[in-house]
This record gives C-alpha cells, structure tokens and sequence, in this order.
C-alpha cells in the first residue's frame, strides 16, 4: 500500500509563491507517474501537473508557466513549485500517484491520494 502525504500549503499574497511536497511511501516511487489536482470551493476536482517516471511533466494550460511538478527518486518525493500565485490559484491541492510510470491528465488514473493540503492566495 502507498501512502502519500503532502505538506507545503498556507496563506500567500496574490504573486507570492509557495512550494509543496508529497512523501511517499513504498518502494515502487521511482516506477510511478505522478500528479497534482486540485479543488476549489464549489468546482471539480481539476488536473495541475502531471510526471512520468522519467521526468516528463505535463501542465494544466491555467497554471502553465507558473507552475512546476518536479520528482527526486532517492527521497520519494514530488514537488509543485508554484509561482506568481492567483487568487483563482485558491484550493485544496491533493497528490496523486498511479501504479504505472505514465503520466494522465485524468484523476480517474491514478490509484493513490494524499489527504490535501490547502492552498489559500489572498488580493
């Protein structure tokens, strides 16, 4: 069983930037794609950042050139580096792993989710 927990989130000013983490467990990390959605208020979970276990990534258009998934094998962990944060940016941001090494824009992928970490971008 892989368990994954994110850490990273909090209050930031709109333009402020903010880097989570994702820690997982298990010995199969270094095989896995990897992901990032998220859920605002009153919306769908939606996609962010997706990467395979070579290191490709894949952006969400909204946070394209903002934001950037990254992953270290040795430690287990994922990262999402997020720049020039919006308002609109505002969400629980969750982490999601998948028992394959390709990355997918689609939650309904992924067979691992970390409990959320909440993102809150202030005006």
């Amino acid at each position: 069983q892989v368990q994954l927990v994110e850490s990273g989130g909090g209050l930031v000013q709109a333009g402020g930037s903010l880097r989570l983490s994702c820690a997982a467990s298990g010995r199969t990390f270094s095989s896995s794609a990897m992901g990032w959605f998220r859920r605002a208020p009153g919306k769908e979970r939606e996609f962010v950042a997706t990467i395979n276990s070579i290191g490709t990534a894949e952006s969400a258009d909204a946070v394209k050139g903002r934001f950037t998934i990254s992953r270290d094998n040795a430690q287990r962990t994922v990262y999402l580096q997020m720049n020039s944060l919006k308002p609109e940016d505002t969400a629980v941001y969750y982490c999601a792993g998948r028992a394959s090494p390709w990355g997918s824009v689609h939650s309904r992928d992924y067979d691992y989710w970390g409990q959320g970490t909440q993102v809150a971008v202030s005006s």
